[in-house]
């Protein structure tokens, strides 16, 4: 393994292209420790130091950003937005003709599409500031905490003072462009990644931010009167999550394909067999995201209802049934809902990412057929039926994967980052996995021996 990373750094193009991307990712995480303009740290600090954490949708940014979001850094709000664009983009492809035209161009078609996610991107982070903003300004950042100090997380003016509210919004518009600005910023060290060093630039600043919560998340478990034991414990039940995420990200179902052979003038073209491979977790990390987008909003319209009644004193009854049952994360009816809202997503984006009628009529263009399965509309019902067989087991690893932090919330007392499970542990192996493939394959490039064996 030594003479093999001694290898990666004997080869110059190959060395560079790791140290800019080692350099990238260092300014990354510059960037989440710098605070926002107006922000009290001392008191976020103190917020954080007691425990006054949030749950939910407002967790996985947080997790996205590597702790950012809640210490409301230059870099809060990660690459959420970017994420959520390219996604509203690939979604777009199936209700907008225009965008399914432009996927089908190839190249220059890519790059329409990509400039769109880009336009999309700081929409969105513009949408999403102004609501962190808010949500900041009214306390309600750190779940509603009664500690005074998260009640003054910004430095706004008091009311009493002349000129307040005009300053206070001046300020608030301030705070909305620097996290828009940090937001391009991240998606620009991004794009340098993918273009200039090694691996999908977005796929490893988000590796870096879930990495960059694991010692603390780890730590975090190691105290109390048993905390070594629960923390060897929890270590070997995360060697153990972690060899499952890897033999099923690595698993697919791989469907033979022929090519009939054919005469051009005197040359025979085509014969030759390959196969389609249709991966059992076809819809990757997205479902995860889509189910816990969801399952914020009832709490997000609940945290904006916290008027009591002013007969009774009493918070509505609705208000009163989401706060108890959709908002730490560790009741069981949050738990069913969720884990069903993954499966269910599982399937819909399963369906829109892999069409069996695109894939079916591309072979029969180019003289490819199933062997046993005739051309056109049988081919595309067979892959229908095949993918629809192994999406199945797909969505309940996925949905198992999903609750298991909530799992470890309820029974262990563990934060919602806990790190062996859910979208971590998806993107942790699922960007490693990729990003050293890209290194053995570069390797090979240039040796007869690669990273990998």
């Amino acid at each position: 393994m030594f003479s093999a990373i001694a290898r990666v750094f004997k080869t110059p193009d190959l060395r560079r292209k790791i140290l800019f991307t080692l350099a990238m990712v260092a300014i990354y995480r510059l960037g989440t420790v710098i605070p926002g303009p107006f922000v009290n740290y001392p008191n976020v600090q103190q917020c954080l130091a007691s425990g006054s954490t949030t749950a939910g949708f407002q967790d996985m940014i947080n997790l996205f950003s590597g702790g950012a979001l809640l210490q409301l850094s230059i870099f809060a709000l990660g690459v959420m937005p970017y994420i959520t664009a390219s996604i509203i983009t690939q979604l777009l492809r199936v209700v907008i003709p225009h965008f399914d035209a432009l996927h089908k161009e190839g190249q220059t078609g890519q790059q329409k599409l990509t400039q769109y996610t880009r336009y999309m991107t700081i929409g969105l982070a513009v949408l999403q500031a102004t609501t962190l903003v808010t949500v900041a300004r009214s306390g309600a950042l750190f779940g509603g905490s009664t500690n005074p100090a998260c009640q003054n997380i910004l430095d706004m003016l008091p009311a009493t003072e002349p000129g307040a509210e005009i300053n206070n919004v001046i300020r608030m518009v301030l705070m909305i462009l620097a996290l828009t600005a940090g937001t391009t910023v991240i998606m620009w060290l991004g794009e340098l990644i993918t273009e200039r060093g090694i691996g999908n630039g977005m796929s490893l600043l988000i590796f870096t931010s879930i990495s960059a919560t694991f010692p603390s998340a780890i730590g975090s478990m190691a105290q109390g009167d048993s905390g070594m034991i629960t923390l060897v414990m929890i270590l070997l039940i995360g060697l153990l999550i972690m060899m499952g995420v890897v033999f099923v990200e690595q698993s697919q179902r791989r469907i033979p394909v022929q090519y009939a052979k054919r005469m051009v003038g005197r040359r025979t073209y085509g014969g030759n067999s390959t196969y389609i491979p249709i991966k059992v977790n076809q819809a990757g990390v997205i479902p995860v995201i889509f189910a816990s987008s969801l399952l914020y909003l009832p709490m997000l319209v609940a945290q904006f209802n916290q008027t009591p009644d002013p007969v009774t004193g009493e918070l509505p009854g609705w208000v009163t049934w989401i706060s108890n049952n959709f908002t730490t994360g560790d009741h069981p009816l949050y738990m069913a809902v969720y884990f069903l809202l993954v499966i269910g997503f599982a399937y819909f984006y399963v369906a829109i990412a892999f069409n069996p009628e695109e894939v079916a009529e591309n072979m029969r263009k180019h003289g490819g057929f199933v062997p046993g399965i005739r051309a056109g509309r049988p081919t595309a019902e067979y892959l229908n039926y095949v993918l629809t067989r192994i999406t199945f087991p797909g969505s309940l690893y996925l949905g198992i994967l999903a609750v298991i932090p909530l799992i470890a919330l309820a029974t262990v007392n563990a934060n919602q980052n806990f790190p062996f499970g859910g979208a971590s542990m998806l993107i942790i192996v699922g960007v490693g996995l990729e990003t050293v493939k890209q290194i053995d394959a570069q390797l090979q490039q240039r040796n007869y021996e690669g990273l990998l064996r």
